[in-house]
């Protein structure tokens, strides 16, 4: 094992001799006369081992020690000491330095203790990068998985959390976005400021501009008082912008001047207010596309998009699924107070076989269900809803034959729809995405059909 030795002697002899010695090991020496051209050479250069003398003209080795200890607790020091100084040197090790060597040197003896020094190192090394590579890939509140890709989005959330820079998260429904925007905000200088969530879909878009910046009284039919929007309720915190490509392309320019200018002015107000909000936005569009098709702005696109983000779908995840459903199975029996203690095996072969377009807000609510359907305390294939039992899905096979005579396609979809939305509970929103479809579509097929909450 070899390593790079920083020499600290002010006899040019020792010095040479040391120098002759190590080389000769296939070490890399580099050597100096005192403790303060040592610093310098610190400051530079990292080396593995510092061999100083402890009796110096000028700052003796001791106080190399203390200073260099204090700037790098882990740096390896050897100190060389005459036979009436050992008692100094015992005082060093004390202070942080690994051994000591008395003069006159024995070859012998300084390379066993050069080889014991330098496995210590490699050690630190080691421990350094253990920890180096957890806190890039530590686990994120909130957020479980193992995978790849999303140990990847954790290594970006942690590097890009403490600056200021607007991210852009892609992803498709259910795969934690708001989770990864929360997670950022909380790693950030900001996080004892307000973080506020807007999905961006679920706002009529007569009411978007009044939401997010707010409005005097009197602006519109129904302001009977001053209302302050979003942006300044938020000053100095973040603003989540939740399926920002369902945004109209005429509220993207006053977002974008917003953003430019840092300032707000309420609907009905002459006055511009400044604000400092983080921006982070969330879209399962691709928003280059929609640049294509005149539905979004580019220069929006290009402030938003300083960092992006790259959700993968839960059927990409691999083993995260099943570390996922163990979780929610802990969750939901805690919550329900129904001891169920896990999936049996032919469950969770179902379970890791599906495709879930509906990504891990569908695994959710699957296990939540399986929790209230297990009659023992085990999730069996029978406590788990049909399309996770036959395998199929939104983007898989129909499951029924078409009839002979064939089907009404419009009614098909009515009826769809109704589903959707009674098991969302008549929110449109949460409807929307089991559907595969925007919050403006489904509002225009409800309208097409008329289709109404009962009641």
């Amino acid at each position: 094992m070899t390593g790079t030795i920083l020499i600290v002697d002010d006899e040019r002899g020792q010095r040479e001799i040391l120098q002759t010695i190590l080389e000769g090991e296939g070490h890399r020496t580099v050597a100096v006369s005192g403790a303060r051209e040592a610093r310098e050479k610190l400051e530079r250069q990292a080396f593995d081992i510092i061999l100083t003398d402890l009796k110096m003209q000028g700052m003796s080795g001791m106080e190399l020690l203390e200073k260099v200890l204090s700037d790098d607790p882990q740096q390896c020091i050897i100190m060389m000491t005459a036979h009436g100084t050992v008692d100094s040197a015992v005082e060093a090790m004390k202070l942080g330095a690994f051994d000591y060597l008395e003069k006159p040197l024995e070859r012998d003896n300084l390379l066993l203790t050069l080889r014991r020094a330098l496995e210590r190192v490699s050690l630190v090394k080691e421990n350094r990068a253990l920890h180096r590579k957890l806190e890039e890939t530590h686990a994120i509140p909130n957020i479980i998985g193992e995978h790849p890709k999303m140990r990847e989005v954790y290594r970006v959330i942690t590097k890009i959390a403490p600056t200021s820079s607007t991210v852009l998260i892609y992803g498709e429904s259910g795969t934690g976005k708001e989770l990864v925007a929360r997670a950022i905000h909380d790693g950030s200088p900001r996080k004892e400021k307000p973080f506020f969530a807007i999905n961006c879909a679920a706002i009529p878009e007569t009411l978007m501009e009044s939401e997010l910046f707010g409005h005097e009284k009197g602006a519109f039919t129904g302001a009977s008082s001053r209302e302050i929007g979003i942006f300044e309720a938020a000053d100095g915190g973040t603003v989540f912008l939740d399926e920002i490509g369902e945004m109209s392309v005429a509220m993207q320019a006053k977002l974008l001047r917003a953003i430019q200018t840092k300032e707000i002015r309420r609907v009905g107000g002459k006055v511009n207010i400044p604000v400092d909000v983080r921006i982070i936005s969330a879209t399962n569009r691709e928003l280059e596309a929609e640049i294509r098709k005149g539905a979004f702005r580019e220069d929006l696109f290009y402030r938003l998009n300083v960092i992006r983000i790259n959700l993968p779908p839960l059927r990409e995840r691999g083993s995260d699924i099943a570390t996922l459903a163990d979780f929610f199975v802990r969750k939901y029996s805690a919550q329900s107070g129904i001891d169920v203690k896990g999936i049996s095996r032919p469950a969770l072969k179902l379970i890791m076989n599906y495709s879930w377009p509906g990504n891990v807000r569908q695994l959710e609510s699957v296990i939540e269900r399986g929790v209230l359907m297990a009659e023992s305390d085990q999730i069996e294939p029978s406590d788990l809803p049909i399309e996770v039992t036959e395998g199929f899905s939104q983007a898989g096979w129909v499951p029924f034959e078409l009839p002979a005579d064939g089907i009404q396609f419009e009614e098909l979809e009515k009826n769809l729809i109704i589903k959707a939305m009674e098991r969302a509970e008549w929110v449109i929103a949460k409807a929307a995405p089991l559907l595969g479809m925007s919050y403006k579509t489904l509002q225009y097929r409800l309208e097409k059909f008329n289709i109404e909450k009962p009641g």
